[in-house]
């Protein structure tokens, strides 16, 4: 049986991860408060910036970056776009 979380995102009550993302407060703050599916478009949308601003995980200032864009992605603010991204039909 999945668990549910209220997705700070969508303001919704929502299927959730199945483990907290990442290590510590932050990992657990996720897990609590963001849905599977916010976590997948995030996770889609952060490769999109790696690849196109050509950005590296060796690098702490790509990875603070990341993690601000993270931030504004759950809660709905202005966010970075990959330059010349247009989605599926």
């Amino acid at each position: 049986m999945s668990r549910t979380v209220f997705c700070k995102k969508y303001n919704k009550e929502m299927e959730g991860l199945l483990t907290p993302p990442y290590p510590g407060a932050k990992g657990q703050d996720i897990f609590e408060n963001i849905s599977k599916q916010a976590w997948e478009e995030w996770q889609q949308l952060q490769t999109r910036l790696i690849n196109e601003k050509t950005l590296s995980m060796i690098n702490p200032e790509d990875r603070k970056y990341l993690t601000e864009e993270m931030d504004k992605f759950f809660a709905n603010e202005d966010h970075d776009e990959a330059d010349g991204y247009v989605p599926e039909n």
